[in-house]
């Protein structure tokens, strides 16, 4: 019984372990090239390391007769997002940007309620109005109204959070109301492709004065190949597998990873209070999302 498990489970894992690494990679790329070149270059690997994987597989007439929702769906769920976690992590750690990555789920109970009508239960409320709790908790026990040395405040990294949450939210029910089923590939080539175009100029404008050194690139190359192009793929095959429900609960894990890779490469610390508030946010996600129920309900 638990083998057809197995090919879902490592999925999963390794999905949650790559995408635990983007917060690092983001971090190391954006300080030498700025948010904005980062997201593009980011995408604009990825569509370049999936669009031959594409060809091969004979779907490039699918993407032609679907490209234009799909193209939209990557502006919003690639394009955009990366853009303000790039941003993100310059200004505060690497962990705190992952565990407010954890609400997507939260959010996305919250426009799936407000655009395709499906309308919380009491399990879905009380898990929404906790995740929130959490939030707010993890922000007033923060500096995030003291400029850090960089001369930004750390409270509009954590709104360039969440609102890239949003879009992640916004993006799951766009895709489930006017996207078919198609190949994982399909969707996800196309989304980068999309979200190439669409952050190619605000990029070329903020470009740096200076060529990045090659820990940037490196950095780069694993966020384009390994966090984007193969990740996608997984996650989109864990969609067509499982649901976007539970695809989406891989963000419970994404902050596992990441706070251990910052810790350990980064030197970065993580307080009890944040753990705290992390936890709070998870268990609010997990309700909201449906994974969890309570007692009845």
């Amino acid at each position: 019984m638990s083998a057809p498990h197995r090919p879902w489970l490592a999925d999963f894992l390794i999905l949650a372990a790559i995408w635990g690494a983007s917060f690092l990679f983001m971090r190391i790329a954006a300080s030498e090239l700025g948010a904005l070149p980062t997201a593009a270059l980011r995408v604009t690997i990825a569509a370049l390391f999936l669009w031959p994987l594409l060809h091969f597989k004979g779907h490039s007439a699918l993407l032609r007769q679907h490209w234009k929702p799909i193209f939209l769906v990557g502006t919003l769920n690639s394009g955009i997002p990366f853009a303000l976690y790039s941003f993100a992590v310059m200004h505060i750690t690497t962990g705190m940007s992952s565990i407010l990555n954890a609400t997507v789920p939260l959010f996305g109970a919250i426009v799936a309620w407000l655009w395709l009508g499906d309308r919380p239960g009491l399990s879905r409320s009380v898990g929404l109005a906790l995740g929130f709790v959490g939030v707010a908790l993890l922000a007033v026990g923060s500096t995030l109204f003291k400029a850090n040395d960089s001369g930004i405040a750390p409270l509009w990294a954590v709104l360039a959070c969440l609102c890239a949450t949003t879009c992640y939210a916004l993006a799951a029910s766009f895709t489930k109301k006017h996207i078919p089923s198609l190949p994982p590939l399909v969707t996800a080539a196309g989304s980068q492709m999309g979200a190439s175009l669409a952050l190619a100029l605000p990029a070329l404008w903020w470009r740096p004065a200076q060529l990045p050194g090659l820990h940037a690139w490196g950095a780069l190359l694993a966020l384009g190949i390994a966090c984007t192009g193969v990740a996608y793929i997984l996650y989109f095959r864990l969609i067509e597998n499982t649901g976007p429900a539970k695809a989406l609960t891989v963000t419970f894990m994404v902050p596992v990873f990441a706070i251990v890779y910052g810790v350990v490469l980064l030197g970065e610390t993580v307080t009890p209070w944040m753990l705290l508030c992390g936890g709070i946010i998870l268990a609010g996600t997990a309700l909201s999302s449906g994974l969890v129920k309570l007692p009845g309900r």
